[in-house]
Order: structure tokens, then C-alpha cells, then sequence
């Protein structure tokens, strides 16, 4: 009787380590690694990847699945811009705050980024696209928002400040609205290109003009140049919409402008910029 159990058992063990040896088989895994597996398919499905793709590449292991690569590099970066986003214009304002100056920042350009931005985020929420695929726009709109008050404010003009607040969110209260026609938010995010265009010309002009980039953040351009570099591949692989990836390809164009300013005003003297 012993031996007759046992044997079923005995086969049973060996065919379980059988499967471990070769493909993986989450009915062989340890109580411990079944909760990791578990939870890293919590995360990862429906998030990052379909069901499909999470076991091809962990169940599986087949990391030379192209389309599943694709997918899972494209929300990597979605949701790593994202999270980028979230500082990515505060090194700007705490440079405002604290130099008590908007010296060299165009406000005429803050509002054509705010135009584009803004654009983008309505197009998006109307066409449902994922988060992973513009939520950095919601992140960017609120730092673009606090930068153009806080020009007016050092400027000496806080009512026109608060003007510009109050008129702002009432617009986009109104875009995102089912008030809004779906033709006014299309000819929005088509402006965004002309709009990009402007605002970097603008910029690089006052730039040019002080002969340095004032109180332009270092940091915030090189973030902003890197994330709309990545944002073409994303918008491609995500939305497969040409009008925001070709947004994306003319802003990473105005962005290395800004950029290559940067670098090249780097060394110029403080002392110079205070005499200026």
C-alpha cells in the first residue's frame, strides 16, 4: 500500500522537476514565488503589457519578441516621461523664485507653449488615447501656468497675473467639456506645430538678443529636449496617430535649438548679464 502512494508521488516529483528543468511551469514554482509572480503580473497586466505579451517574456522568456518589445519599451518611456514630468520645469521656477527675476524668459513664448501643450492634452482626452501616452501635457500644463504668472508677478503686473489664471483654466474648463466641438480640438493640436515653432523662435531670439539665456533653466531644457525625443517613438507605437508624432518631431527640432543656446551662452560671464 506504502509503495503503491509513494510511487505516484515519486512520479510526480520527478515530472514537476521534469517541467521546472524545461519550460517553467507556474504549477511547479515555490508558494514564495508564485505570490512574486503573481504580483509582478499585477503590475506589469494590464499596464505595461497585455496578458499575452507577460507570458511570452517572463513565462516564457522570450525576450526576442519584437512586437512585445516594442510595447513594453513604449510604456516604459510613456509612464517614464510622465513621471519626469513632474519636475521637469521646477528647476525653472525655483530659479525664478529664487533670483526674484524673470529676466530672459518671452512671456509671448509661454503662452504659445502653453497653446501647444494644452492642445495636446485635449486631443488626447477627446480621442481617449492612453495616459501613458500624454499625461506628461497635464504635469507640463501646471508648471507652464506657474511660470507665466510668476513673469507677470516679478514683472510687476499681479493683476494681469491673476487675469491670466483666471482666463486660462475657464478656457481649458471649456475644451474639455462636452460643450466643445470635436473639429475645435483637431485645429487645436494642428496649431501645435506653428504655435512650437513661434514660441522656440521667440525664445531663441530674446536669447539672442541679451546675448545669454537669462534665467532659462539648464535642466529643464535638456529634460524637455530628451522627452520629446522619446515622445515621437511613443506616440507612433501608442496612439499610431502621424499628426502627434509629426508634433513631436518639429518640437524635438525647436527644443535642440533652445538646447544648442544653451550650450552655447554657457560660459558667458554673470557679470556681463548684470550689466546687460
Amino acid at each position: 500500500m506504502r509503495r503503491g502512494l509513494s510511487d505516484p508521488s515519486g512520479r510526480m516529483g520527478a515530472g514537476c522537476g521534469e517541467r521546472e528543468a524545461g519550460a517553467s511551469s507556474p504549477t511547479c514554482l515555490s508558494p514564495l514565488a508564485k505570490m512574486a509572480s503573481v504580483a509582478l503580473k499585477g503590475l506589469l497586466v494590464p499596464h505595461l503589457l497585455p496578458e499575452n505579451c507577460y507570458d511570452e517574456l517572463f513565462l516564457h522568456f522570450n525576450f526576442l519578441h519584437v512586437p512585445c518589445l516594442k510595447i513594453l519599451i513604449s510604456k516604459g518611456l510613456g509612464f517614464g516621461i510622465v513621471a519626469g514630468s513632474l519636475m521637469v520645469k521646477l528647476p525653472q521656477i525655483f530659479k525664478i523664485v529664487g533670483a526674484k527675476s524673470a529676466e530672459g524668459l518671452s512671456f509671448n513664448a509661454i503662452l504659445l507653449e502653453l497653446l501647444a501643450i494644452t492642445g495636446t492634452m485635449a486631443y488626447s482626452i477627446a480621442n481617449s488615447f492612453p495616459f501613458s501616452s500624454w499625461g506628461e501635457a497635464l504635469f507640463l500644463m501646471l508648471q507652464t501656468v506657474t511660470i507665466g504668472f510668476l513673469v507677470q508677478h516679478f514683472g510687476g503686473h499681479m493683476g494681469r497675473g491673476l487675469s491670466f489664471l483666471f482666463l486660462y483654466f475657464g478656457a481649458l474648463s471649456f475644451l474639455l467639456s462636452p460643450l466643445s466641438p470635436m473639429f475645435v480640438v483637431t485645429v487645436l493640436q494642428a496649431s501645435n506645430m506653428p504655435a512650437v515653432v513661434i514660441s522656440r523662435l521667440l525664445q531663441a531670439a530674446t536669447n539672442y538678443q541679451n546675448g545669454h539665456t537669462g534665467q532659462l533653466s539648464a535642466i529643464t531644457a535638456f529634460m524637455l529636449f530628451a522627452g520629446s525625443l522619446a515622445r515621437i517613438f511613443t506616440s507612433i507605437q501608442e496612439t499610431g496617430d502621424p499628426l502627434m508624432a509629426l508634433t513631436y518631431v518639429v518640437s524635438s527640432s525647436c527644443n535642440a535649438v533652445i538646447t544648442a543656446q544653451l550650450l552655447y551662452y554657457w560660459n558667458v560671464p554673470v557679470d556681463k548679464r548684470k550689466k546687460e
